[in-house]
Formats: structure tokens, sequence, C-alpha cells
């Protein structure tokens, strides 16, 4: 897979195709929004501190309104209670939107096998990328947010404007294009 770049001629003209230019410029600013539910929320505060400065990867301004932000960080334990809730503020979310599970407890549950406790967040939104650990360190949080830039990179927005849906480079590379 040959990835695409950003190529400047001799007479000083930069070309690039647009769907690189939005990809680059949706992952590079990323704005996720505040959703701590439990522990790992602590986590996620800290991986905005100065420290760990999220701010390095265009993710520092933490939204408190969802028609504000792109990125929902489910970070703690989800209960069957919050569900609604959460599909609630995830619906209001404009597009494109994207969804990382932090933690043992939104991914999968955690230690509570209980009726109480929703068995992972994706039951209910579609979550792009899983951040295992209980709680995870904010480095995971730094790598979780690195591979969903990753995946960002990956789609084809002009596809989707022109019809096709959102394909995926693989997609891509695997088809052949007709012209009539």
């Amino acid at each position: 897979m040959a990835r695409e770049e950003i190529v400047e001629s001799s007479s000083g003209i930069i070309t690039s195709t647009v769907d690189f230019v939005f990809n680059w410029a949706r992952a590079s600013a990323l704005w996720p929004m505040t959703f701590g539910l439990a522990c790992c929320a602590i986590e996620m505060m800290a991986t905005g501190a100065s420290r760990f400065d999220m701010d390095r990867f265009g993710a520092g301004v933490f939204r408190p309104s969802p028609r504000q932000s792109d990125l929902m960080i489910v970070a703690g334990t989800p209960t069957l209670k919050m569900a609604p809730v959460i599909k609630r503020v995830w619906d209001q979310m404009p597009e494109p939107k994207w969804c990382i599970a932090m933690g043992a407890c939104a991914s999968t549950g955690g230690p509570f096998p209980t009726y109480s406790t929703l068995q992972g967040v994706d039951r209910i939104v579609p979550v792009d990328v899983y951040i295992p650990g209980c709680p995870p360190r904010p480095e995971a949080l730094l790598y979780g947010l690195m591979r969903l830039q990753d995946k960002i990179m990956q789609e084809h927005p002009t596809r989707f404007v022109f019809g096709k849906g959102n394909i995926s480079q693989e997609d891509v590379e695997g088809e052949t294009l007709v012209t009539a």
C-alpha cells in the first residue's frame, strides 16, 4: 500500500489528493468529548494534562457538548442505566464521528459480569479503537489516539460525497474502477 504524500514540483506548485488533505485535517484536529464514567476518567484527564500533552496530536481541546465534538472517549464502566444516555449523546454528535472504548470495563464489561453492567459499549455505539487495561495508562490512550488517526487517514471522504459510501483504502485497492 503506497502512502499518499504532498508533492511539490520545481515550479513551486504543491499537489495532493483531496482525500489526503481532508483526512490530514480531520486526523489532526480531533475534538474529544469529556465523557468519563469511572476510574479510567482519571487517566483520561492525566493524558490531557501537561505531562502527556494530547495537544501534540491535535486532540487537546475537550469539548463539553456533543455538538462540538467528533470523538467520544468512553472511559469507565457503562451501566445499563447509562446506556440510553450514551446513545443519545452519540446521536447528537455531528458526522464524521469516532469512538474510543478506554479500559476493560468500556470494552468488555471488565470484572463486572453483573445484570447492571453493560458488557461492552460496542453494543450501543460503533467503536473504532479499543484500549485495554484496568485502568489503561495515559500512554495507552495516546497510542489509541494515534491508531485512530491512522484509521482516519485510510478513509475516502470524497467517495462518501459522491455516493459510494465510506470506503477504506483496502476496498479501493481491491476494486477496478469502470467509467461509462
